[in-house]
């Protein structure tokens, strides 16, 4: 059975018509004859939305009831007994009631689509799961229900809906998105034309990023190797040197010119990648490319221009930046420098920008490494040097129609010596020594054409020149190493400074580490292993790279730490001299994985000890406060049950009272210690539903003495989505505590307001007041300003309304009050997200800030 296909209209922002273009498509389809059907579209009362839905056929919702509540969900069993050809399926991101088939709608449509039947649903940007803390960052939202990124890129086609802001503000004003009443909180809040801006530019690019991908897996597919310039992308060419710092600014410069300009920084390894660069200076220049918008890369290859175009073209680069060389004129006889092997092999379609520098021409610091750095084209150009230029320089001088002398003779012959050392090191050297030796002997010293030499003066001459010869050839091969080591002794300095470094700067991220190994030592792989101590085997605690190997032993490179820890690369054989580097990177890899358990046992030791500070407050609190109430319990009813005394009918009745008080103050102090343990263990779970104010306020203020509370509550408040035995609670210890602290002759007074998207209800109370430094204090538990009585409760009360209002989403600040005293504030959202329908609440959610409902 072939899978469904899924199509997705992806809205830029609440309101853009997502639903209308879906249901759009769906009448198109109906009238090529498709079988198509509504599995579930939320209208929101739209009228234009609503005439969409005529003429379509429609799958009876599943009923489900939660808390009391009932709610109306996708059949996804019914949808699949009709098994239509084409499911219209809203809202991608909604999380379906509990007890429903899957927890997500994103799943249901899974289900749909395992079935073989296509799938139309939409999305809105802001629900995509990676860029939640963007959308919060912009918005100040934070969305409760998201969708995994993957689940949208997966979808055969993605199609964005978008609008200008000042349309969609439009649209809005003329009530085509929400009823009247929220439309001028809305437009002051989430959709002020910066949000909707930064929501559309976050929608461009996440769209632009999979026609991107689409467009990449296309050219695979159809192996295309040609830049198509649909968009710049700028590759920079990092050598490890300080100029990669201007050079990755000069190609930000250049992408901000073109729209949609992105900058790729490459680091191209060889396999001697030890002393190839500073890592220091290549997390630098990481870190600017990033903080720059652009990418970091970090590739291997021998040949270092041709892996820096093989990966510009992979990535459809249409721009390379380079330095210019650093090397000197004289080291250009040695081969053109890689800018100039990049510009000449880049073709017409990749542009070559040479950027100038402080440090071109003057050098690149130490020499090139011998060795298996010289390359196999500067092996081949020392042999040949050394062999065929002794013969190629014999038949110019034999040529010539003057004599040049011996000595003369002798002196370009150690030239060609010389040239061949440089380039190709010791070998050559000494093989071009040797044949010009023969060469000397059988052309330019009598007797001629023979091996004999008849002057010993001669013959001196050429066992002169040969240990010369080979003198210089070994010290120039002795220069060569004593460079080598040289370079390496600095890459080791470099890199053991930087791991220094990173100790004292508390550096603790095992990932960036194992990373950094990676790139130095330019291997596939690295992972760290830990022994487990009953079972004897190693587990990986934390890998980087590609391919891994199933056991420390299988891979390349395995460096033990201590007993139970090992450190392995993959992909490359490491020569010896590299391990002593490896073996600190070891320590360091270890001491950083010591380093995050001790945070987490740090974290860990934090909270017992802040769960014993409670327990010891609360011991504390107990032993007197639940002590008085209970006192005072058991000295009425020991009086009442006294036989000595004959009490009087108002004696009784006041001992009665005593009794009635005391049990009322014992319910409330335990019951804000049960409200504080549910708060502490994060178990209050919020039924929202929309409520008037004025249905709350009394109800919490049912305890409080007549007189001492004014309120203020105007008529013209919107219904604010709340859990109403929360709010209640948390405005009874509110006023409580005004009322104790205040003065007896001046009332509390309650007033509300609205304040762009929020309630806001304002406890006034002329008391003493709280210093400033005391405002945030007054809110932890089991803390009393000043001097609070003792045995007038735990100091609970705020705490335990705070953390009531915080879970509807609300806040709770306290304020002076202007002439004296403290005034309590409590803010409420008008809106929230997810709602089912006004008035609906939706089970296991709590309100969320000023957060627009799904569209």
């Amino acid at each position: 059975m072939r899978r469904g296909r899924l199509r997705v209209f992806l809205g830029a922002a609440p309101g853009v018509g997502k639903t209308y273009a879906m249901l759009s498509e769906a009448h198109r389809r109906l009238e090529r004859g498709t079988d198509v059907v509504v599995a579930l579209v939320e209208h929101h009362d739209r009228p234009r939305t609503q005439t969409l839905l005529r003429g379509l056929e429609e799958i009876p919702r599943a009923t489900l009831t939660h808390r009391g509540a009932t709610f109306h969900e996708m059949d996804v069993d019914a949808v699949l007994a009709r098994r239509p050809a084409v499911a219209l399926v809203d809202e991608l991101a909604h999380t379906n009631v509990p007890g429903s088939r899957n927890a997500k709608r994103w799943q249901d449509i899974d289900e749909l689509l395992a079935a073989g039947i296509d799938v139309v649903s939409t999305v809105n940007i802001q629900h995509l799961e990676s860029l939640g803390d963007v959308v919060e960052s912009i918005t100040g939202v934070r969305q409760r229900e998201t969708v995994p990124d993957e689940v949208v890129r997966r979808a055969d086609q993605i199609e964005l809906v978008d609008m200008a802001p000042e349309a969609l503000r439009r649209r809005m004003a003329h009530g085509n998105v929400y009823a009247p009443g929220k439309v001028d909180a809305a437009l002051a809040h989430y959709f002020r034309p910066g949000n909707l801006t930064a929501l559309r530019e976050l929608a461009l690019l996440w769209v632009a990023d999979r026609v991107d991908e689409y467009l990449r897996r296309y050219r695979v597919e159809h192996d295309i190797h040609s830049t198509w310039q649909a968009r710049e992308r700028i590759v920079v060419g990092l050598t490890g040197g300080p100029e990669g710092r201007a050079l990755i600014r000069r190609a930000a410069r250049l992408a901000e010119k073109g729209a949609g300009g992105e900058v790729l920084a490459v680091y191209v390894a060889r396999g001697d990648g030890l002393t190839a660069a500073s890592p220091e200076e290549l997390a630098a220049q990481r870190d600017l490319v990033e903080g720059l918008g652009g990418t970091y890369h970090h590739v291997r290859g021998e040949d270092i221009p041709s892996a820096l175009l093989e990966f510009a073209r992979s990535a459809n680069a249409t721009q390379v930046v380079l330095g210019v060389s650093r090397r000197r004129t004289w080291e250009y006889a040695l081969g053109p420098g890689i800018s100039t092997q990049v510009a000449r092999e880049a073709g017409p379609d990749l542009d070559v920008h040479l950027v100038t520098h402080e440090r071109m021409g003057k050098g690149r610091g130490l020499p090139a490494a011998r060795g298996a750095r010289l390359g196999t084209p500067r092996i081949v150009g020392g042999w040949l040097v050394g062999v065929l230029g002794p013969a190629a320089l014999t038949a110019v001088l034999l040529g010539l129609t003057f004599e040049v002398g011996l000595a003369n003779d002798v002196l370009l012959f150690l030239s060609l010596v010389v040239a061949a050392a440089l380039l190709g090191g010791l070998w050559p050297a000494l093989a071009s020594a040797a044949v010009g030796s023969v060469l000397l002997n059988w052309f330019f010293t009598a007797p001629s054409h023979t091996l004999d030499v008849a002057s010993s003066h001669n013959l001196l001459a050429l066992v002169i020149f040969f240990g010369v010869a080979v003198s210089v050839a070994s010290v120039v091969d002795l220069a060569a190493r004593r460079t080598q080591q040289a370079a390496r002794l600095r890459a080791e300095s470099e890199i053991l400074a930087f791991l220094a470094g990173g100790v004292l700067r508390g550096e603790t991220s095992l990932r960036e580490l194992l990373t950094r190994i990676s790139q130095t030592f330019a291997t596939e792989s690295v992972a760290l292993w830990e022994r487990d101590r009953e079972a004897g085997r190693f587990a990986r605690v934390e890998a980087v790279g590609g391919a891994q190997p199933a056991r420390p032993e299988d891979a390349d490179v395995d460096v033990p730490v201590g007993e139970n820890l090992a450190l392995t690369l993959h992909g490359r054989v490491l020569p010896a001299e590299d391990r002593r580097v490896l073996a600190a990177f070891a320590a360091q890899a270890a001491s950083v994985l010591d380093h995050q358990r001790l945070k987490a046992d740090a974290r860990a030791a934090r909270s017992l000890a802040e769960g014993n500070r409670i327990r010891t407050a609360l011991l504390a609190a107990v032993s007197h406060d639940l002590r008085t109430p209970l006192a005072a319990i058991k000295a009425a009813v020991s009086s009442l049950r006294s036989a000595d005394v004959a009490f009087s009918e108002e004696d009784q009745a006041e001992l009665l009272a005593s009794i009635e008080d005391g049990a009322d103050r014992l319910d409330a102090l335990v019951n804000n210690l049960l409200d504080a343990s549910r708060l502490q263990t994060e178990t209050v779970t919020p039924v929202m539903r929309a409520t008037d104010l004025d249905e709350v306020v009394p109800v919490a203020l049912a305890n409080v003495p007549e007189g001492r509370v004014v309120t203020h509550i105007p008529e013209s408040l919107p219904i604010v989505p709340l859990d109403a035995g929360l709010l209640e609670r948390a405005l009874a210890n509110i006023v409580e505590n005004a009322v104790k602290y205040g003065p007896p002759d001046q009332p509390v007074l309650i007033t509300a307001s609205t304040v762009a998207g929020w309630v806001e209800l304002r406890v006034v109370d002329r008391g003493a007041g709280v210093p400033d430094e005391a405002k945030e204090r007054i809110f932890e538990p089991f803390q009393r300003h000043g001097d609070a009585p003792r045995g007038g409760g735990f100091g609970l009360g705020l705490a335990v309304a705070r953390g009531f209002v915080e879970a509807m989403g609300g806040t709770l600040t306290a304020e002076d009050t202007p002439g004296g005293g403290l005034t309590m504030v409590l803010r409420l959202a008008t809106t929230r997200p997810g709602a089912a329908s006004p008035g609906a609440a939706r089970p296991g959610e709590g309100a969320s800030a000023q957060q627009p409902p799904q569209l």
